[in-house]
C-alpha cells in the first residue's frame, strides 16, 4: 500500500464523516428530537456533530501530508498549502485546498462560541455558513481528481468516486427535505405569539 492510497483512505474517510457531520446539523437545525421520535433513545446529537467535524478535519489534514511522502507525486509543502503551483492538477486540488482551510474556519469559530462564547451566536451562525460553500468545494475536488495523480480520465463508475456520489447526493436530499420543513413552518413572529400564549394558558 502507497502513501497515494493511504491518503486516498483519509480522503474518503473526511468526506464520509463530513457527510455524518452536515446531516446531524440539519437534523439539529429541525429541533429534532431522538427521545420522542425514532431512535427513542437519549443521543448527544449535539457531542456527535461537534466530534464529527473534529474527526473529519483531522482525517482531511493527513490527507494532504501523505502525499509529501509519495516519490511518484513529486508535492511539497507549498503545493499542499496553495496547490496553483502543484506539479498534478493544480486547479481540483486548489478546491481541496480551499475547502480545507474553510473547514478549519468553521470549527475554529465554533470552537470559540462554545467554549469561549467570544461572538454572538448569530455572528457564529453567519459563520457555519461556510460549510455550505465547503461540502461542495471537497466534492468537486473528491471526483475530479485522479486517485493516483496521474491526470488519467476521471472514471465516475469507480468505487471511490461512486461513494463520494453517494454522498452528495445524500447531502442534496437532506437539504431540500430541510427547506421543505422550513416552509412549513410558521413566521417567527407566529411562533413567538403561540409560545407565549401556551406559556399564559
Amino acid at each position: 500500500m502507497t502513501a497515494i492510497d493511504l491518503s486516498n483512505f483519509a480522503g474518503l474517510g473526511a468526506i464520509g464523516l463530513l457527510t455524518l457531520n452536515i446531516l446531524l446539523g440539519l437534523l439539529i437545525a429541525t429541533k429534532y428530537n431522538p427521545v420522542r421520535r425514532w431512535p427513542h433513545r437519549r443521543i448527544d446529537t449535539v457531542g456527535l456533530h461537534n466530534w464529527t467535524g473534529y474527526v473529519a478535519l483531522a482525517l482531511a489534514l493527513v490527507h494532504p501530508v501523505l502525499i509529501l511522502f509519495s516519490g511518484s507525486a513529486k508535492f511539497g509543502v507549498a503545493d499542499l498549502l496553495w496547490p496553483l503551483g502543484a506539479p498534478r492538477q493544480p486547479v481540483v486540488n486548489t478546491f481541496g485546498a480551499i475547502a480545507l482551510w474553510l473547514l478549519l474556519f468553521v470549527i475554529v469559530t465554533s470552537v470559540l462560541w462554545q467554549e469561549r462564547h467570544a461572538m454572538s451566536r448569530r455572528a457564529w451562525k453567519r459563520m457555519h455558513f461556510a460549510t455550505y460553500v465547503m461540502y461542495p468545494m471537497y466534492a468537486v475536488h473528491s471526483v475530479l481528481t485522479d486517485p493516483a495523480l496521474r491526470d488519467r480520465p476521471i472514471d465516475y463508475l469507480d468505487g471511490e468516486k461512486v461513494f463520494v456520489e453517494l454522498c452528495v447526493l445524500v447531502v442534496a436530499a437532506a437539504i431540500v427535505a430541510r427547506v421543505r420543513w422550513q416552509r412549513r413552518q410558521p413566521p417567527a413572529r407566529v411562533h413567538r405569539e403561540n409560545l407565549r400564549a401556551r406559556r399564559a394558558a
